[in-house]
């Protein structure tokens, strides 16, 4: 049985931002790294940099700051992410079915035939492919 690498940095990610930690660290690795830009261009993380430590890669990421949040594990203000797709059960989707999550607000990560895209961009290309998870 594999290490479930998305998986592995989405819980990193939730855990750091339940309990209002404002730096966490994630092993480096190509699906990382898009899953991490997409991130970023969508305003969900601040800053993310790479750093190199005894030949192995980090991505170092920056969480958004939420001032209006009072007590660390309330969901409703926090960032939530979650794994659809898992290596016992892939669920893949055409572009016509790509569910939208909040009407739009939120965002589904998918790894297509041309890369690991957002949904609005696999809707404007017209292509499906495999649900990573739900950004929202």
């Amino acid at each position: 049985m594999g290490k479930d690498t998305i998986a592995d940095i989405i819980t990193s990610i939730r855990n750091a931002d339940m309990d209002r930690k404002r730096v966490v660290r994630i092993a480096s690795t190509n699906i990382t790294e898009n899953i991490v830009k997409i991130l970023l261009r969508e305003g969900f993380i601040e800053n993310a940099r790479k750093h190199r430590e005894n030949s192995k890669s980090f991505l170092v990421l920056t969480l958004q700051h939420r001032r209006n949040r009072q007590k660390p594990y309330r969901k409703r203000n926090g960032l939530n992410l979650k794994r659809i797709s898992r290596p016992g059960l892939r669920i893949y989707s055409n572009y016509q079915r790509i569910p939208r999550i909040l009407g739009g607000m939120g965002v589904v990560i998918l790894s297509t035939s041309r890369g690991i895209m957002t949904d609005r961009e696999a809707r404007l290309e017209r292509i499906g492919g495999e649900i990573l998870c739900y950004i929202w």
